[in-house]
C-alpha cells in the first residue's frame, strides 16, 4: 500500500505522520492557492492539522474560507490548523540579533509550537549591544534547545554557543548591506563559528530551524 496519494499536481505523502511524528508540511512558494487549498484540505482530513509556510494573503483566505479555525500570521507567513496532540518536554528559545530578523524567527517558532514545543521568544538581542544579550542569559539558559536568527555578519550565535550548554541552531538571515550578499556572508560565517554545538540551516530557513527543534525534544519524550 501506498504511503502516499495522487492528487494529480503533486503527490502527498500522508504516511509521513506515522514515520516521523508530523504530517508533511506544505511549502506555499510557487504554488497556486488552488493547489494550497487542495492539500491544505486533504492533509486537515487525514490528520486534523496542517502547516503551509511562505503562504500568501490569497491562500489564506481560500484555506480560512473553509478551515476558519485555521489562523495566518502576516509576519510569519504561516497558515496553521490544530497542533501536535503531544506536548513536548522542555523549551525553545528563539532570539534574534535584529528586529529585522523577526520574520524569520517567527516561523522558526511557529513551527515549533505547531509541533508540540514551548517556545520563549528573546528578540533584538545582537552583539552589536552585547549588554541586551547578556541580560537575558539565565533565561537563554533555561532553554532546552536555543534557535539563533541573524543577519549581517552573524556573531549572535557564536556567543550564545559559548554560554549554554544546549544545542544551539543557527538561522543565517538574508538581512545586511551589500558585503552581506543575501545572507551568503551570515551563512559562511555561522559555518565557520569556533563554538562547538552549532548547527546550521539554510538562509532565512526558520521552518528547518523550529523543525529540527521540534525533533530534537521529540527524542527527550521518547527517551530514546
Amino acid at each position: 500500500m501506498n504511503e502516499f496519494e495522487d492528487l494529480g499536481f503533486c503527490k502527498l505523502d500522508v504516511g509521513r505522520d506515522e514515520r516521523t511524528g508530523h504530517p508533511e508540511v506544505v511549502f506555499g512558494m510557487g504554488k497556486t492557492p488552488d493547489q494550497v487549498e487542495k492539500i491544505f484540505a486533504r492533509l486537515a482530513d487525514v490528520h486534523g492539522r496542517a502547516l503551509v509556510t511562505r503562504a500568501t494573503e490569497e491562500m489564506a483566505e481560500r484555506v480560512l474560507a473553509t478551515y476558519p479555525e485555521a489562523r495566518y500570521d502576516n509576519v510569519s507567513r504561516l497558515i496553521s490548523l490544530g497542533q501536535s496532540a503531544r506536548k513536548l518536554p522542555g523549551k525553545v528559545a528563539v532570539l534574534t540579533g535584529g528586529t529585522s530578523d523577526i520574520p524569520v524567527a517567527e516561523e522558526a517558532a511557529g513551527t515549533a509550537e505547531w509541533m508540540g514545543c514551548e517556545v520563549d521568544r528573546i528578540y533584538d538581542v545582537g552583539v552589536a549591544g552585547i549588554d541586551r544579550l547578556l541580560s537575558q542569559r539565565d533565561r537563554i539558559r533555561e532553554a532546552s534547545v536555543v534557535i539563533g536568527v541573524a543577519g549581517m555578519e552573524g556573531a549572535l550565535v557564536s556567543v550564545v554557543g559559548g554560554l549554554v550548554r544546549r544545542p544551539v541552531i543557527a538561522v543565517p538571515t538574508s538581512v545586511g548591506y551589500g558585503a552581506n550578499l543575501q545572507g551568503i556572508t551570515t551563512l559562511l560565517a555561522m559555518m565557520t563559528s569556533c563554538a562547538a554545538g552549532v548547527t546550521i540551516v539554510n538562509i532565512d530557513n526558520g521552518f528547518g530551524a523550529g523543525f529540527q527543534a521540534g525533533m530534537i525534544l521529540q527524542l527527550v519524550a521518547e527517551g530514546k
